[in-house]
Parts: C-alpha cells; sequence; structure tokens
C-alpha cells in the first residue's frame, strides 16, 4: 500500500516535503523547524509518542524518568524553545547533588558551580510531547521504518517501508529527503551499509554509545505517619560504585507524586558487562547496590528495570549534524555532539535549518 500526501494547490511557494525517522528531542526539534519554514514533514515513530529517552512511565506509585533525568541550558536557542512551553520546565536541587564513594560515603559535600539542573513536569516526557503537539496527523506513532528507497514512480525521491506494532506493512513515498533522528545503530541499519550514502556512513561507524540499566523502585511505607524519612537525607548523587553511577529521589522533582521512589542508573561498564542478563537478575543486583551506597535495606513495593541499549555517548561524531545534500539524508542526535538534551535539540535544530 503506497500512502502518498495529497498536493498543496494553495501553496504559494515552493515546499517540499521530508520525512523524520525517530520522534526523540532531535526528531521533533528538526520537524517543527522545517514546517515553520513551510515545508510539509512526516515524523515516524515506532513507540505509542514522540519522547526517546526523554522518557518517562507512570506506576501505582507515581511516575518515574527512565532515561533523561534532568537538563542544562547553555545554548540560548534552546532557552528560547522552552520558553514556549511556560510552566512545563521547572529548576530542580539536583544542583545540591553529591559525589559518593563505593561505600556510600560523600566524598565530596557538593559540586561547586554546578550548572541549574532543569526537569520537566510531571515528567520528563511532558517537554517533547508539548513540542510535538503541533505535529498532529503528520507524526506516525507505533510506526517502524525498515527501509528507504528511491520512490517507485519518481526516482528522484525517496519512499520508506515501514512496520506497524500490529504488523501491518505500508510504504510511504514522495519525500524530497529523509532526515534520521534516531540512535546510531538503527542509523546505520537504515544506511544499509553505506549504500543510501557513503558520507552519512563513514560519519556514524566510529561512534560509541554505552548501555544503561536503569531501576525504577518505590517505597510507600516511608510515607507513613511513623516513618518521617527513609534512607539519606540528599536527593540526588553519583556513585563510584561499580554498578551504580547515578542515583536520584525521584519524589523530590517538582510536580511529582510525593511517593518515596528512587531511579537508580548503573554504571556504562556494569551495564555493558550485564547487557544481556535477565531483568530479575538485573534487578536484584541493583537493589543490593542501592542498599549498599544509601543504608535502606527495606523491600521496595514496586521494581521495575529498563534497559536502554544506547544511553551515553563515549565517542560522538564531533559536528552537530550531517547532511549528505547529494542523498539529500540527513541524521541528527545527541550523540551526534555528545550525550546532553540540549545536544539532541540543538542537531534537531541546526540540521533543519542546513537544509532549509
Amino acid at each position: 500500500m503506497i500512502l502518498r500526501p495529497p498536493a498543496d494547490r494553495h501553496r504559494s511557494t515552493p515546499s517540499r516535503h521530508y520525512a523524520v525517522v525517530g520522534a526523540g528531542i532531535a526528531g521533533v526539534a528538526c520537524a517543527r523547524t522545517l514546517i515553520q519554514a513551510g515545508h510539509r514533514v512526516t515524523a515516524f515513530e515506532r513507540e505509542a509518542a514522540a519522547g526517546g529517552r526523554m522518557a518517562s512511565v507512570s506506576t501505582p506509585f507515581g511516575r518515574f524518568d527512565t532515561g533523561a533525568q534532568y537538563f542544562t541550558v547553555r545554548d540560548p536557542r534552546f532557552m528560547a524553545a522552552i520558553d514556549t512551553a511556560p510552566g512545563i520546565c521547572k529548576p530542580w536541587s539536583a544542583n545540591l547533588v553529591r559525589v559518593l564513594d563505593a561505600h556510600g560515603r560523600v566524598a565530596e559535600a557538593a559540586l561547586p558551580g554546578l550548572e541549574q539542573h532543569w526537569v520537566a513536569q510531571p515528567g520528563m516526557d511532558a517537554l517533547v510531547a508539548k513540542w510535538a503537539a503541533p505535529l498532529g496527523d503528520a507524526l506516525v506513532a507505533r510506526t517502524s521504518v525498515t527501509r528507504i528507497e528511491p520512490d517507485a514512480l519518481d526516482a528522484a525521491r525517496w519512499q520508506l517501508r515501514t512496520t506497524g506494532d500490529d504488523d501491518s506493512q505500508h510504504v510511504y513515498s514522495g519525500f524530497d529527503g529523509v532526515l534520521l533522528a534516531v540512535p546510531p545503530a538503527r542509523t546505520r541499519e537504515l544506511l544499509d551499509g553505506g549504500r543510501l550514502s557513503r558520507k552519512l556512513s563513514k560519519k556514524v561507524d566510529p561512534v560509541r554509545i554505552a548501555p544503561c540499566w536503569t531501576l525504577m523502585i518505590a517505597f510507600p511505607q516511608a510515607n507513613q505517619p511513623t516513618m518521617s524519612h527513609l534512607g539519606p537525607q540528599w536527593n540526588v548523587a553519583r556513585s563510584t560504585h561499580h554498578r551504580i553511577a547515578w542515583l536520584a529521589r525521584e519524589s523530590s522533582k517538582p510536580g511529582r507524586d510525593r511517593i518515596e521512589r528512587w531511579t537508580v542508573q548503573a554504571s556504562p561498564a556494569w551495564s555493558h558487562e550485564h547487557l544481556r542478563d535477565d531483568r530479575p537478575r538485573v534487578e536484584a543486583k541493583l537493589l543490593r547496590a542501592f542498599a549498599e551506597i544509601t543504608g535502606i535495606r527495606a523491600e521496595p513495593s514496586h521494581s521495575q528495570a529498563r534497559c536502554w541499549p544506547e544511553a551515553q555517548t563515549q565517542v560522538p561524531v564531533g559536528e552537530e549534524h550531517v547532511w549528505d545534500a547529494e542523498a539529500r539524508i540527513g541524521v541528527a542526535g545527541d550523540w551526534c555532539l555528545g550525550h546532553r538534551v540540549e545536544d539532541a535539540f540543538l542537531s534537531g535544530l541546526t540540521l533543519a535549518l542546513k537544509v532549509i
């Protein structure tokens, strides 16, 4: 089934049609910028909604941020974009972050000169959802792009083969360009070993991203009148424990439910070593490490682990984005620059501006 958009006979200025693959913060920034410039966009997202690693999950005990824990702002363009979503982003007291040794002892009481940490409320996904709302039907969710190939009816354009989460298959055609805003592994697959663009493959192939196991745990008993506090007095810490790199009291974030909840992120090395482990095994190991660091040995009422196969950039592209004008294919993502939320936004934004 070939899906071709209707012609826009009322447009007085030339308009091109772009496919944006991936609706994380890079993809949404890219898509919105193109639309604001007068172009048509169809964005594809294999999950149920936009967000990418700006992800949150709801549980009976409150929400957890399963991916990005916070963001910082250095570029005025990012701040200007945040200002378009008033009330969603709030400062978080994570600037009081502790640095812990492997046994949970405070090695440094605070990090001097640490940037202001920001979070979206009620979850990190709220910011991307707000920015993605104007895309409307241009965002095709629950759809995975499986192949990029020349348009069957116009070789000067591209068509995309897709599979829905119900196993339905479609072909979307008539694209003047394709912009990839997905992790490096998916990018390499879609570039088909360099068949579509040797230039892009040469830039993407050296990129390395470490995985991350994330554990979400809840202790509703800590909110009982007979118990004033559970565990340490701090809300956020970086750790040198070989299993855990980051701990955050989720309930300390603005706009969150007050039930005691923690998000724990494993270290890149440990996550890589245990990438293929099953979830119960990972949960048990991370819970033990959490108890060692925090002293909280109570049994959580909720425990859930999630693995991000590509989480923290180790070797970036080293450029804001990559655009192959001859092939009319581009690449964007936080991993082009680093691993910060702002990196993702700037990558998507600058790729769109380059295309325009």
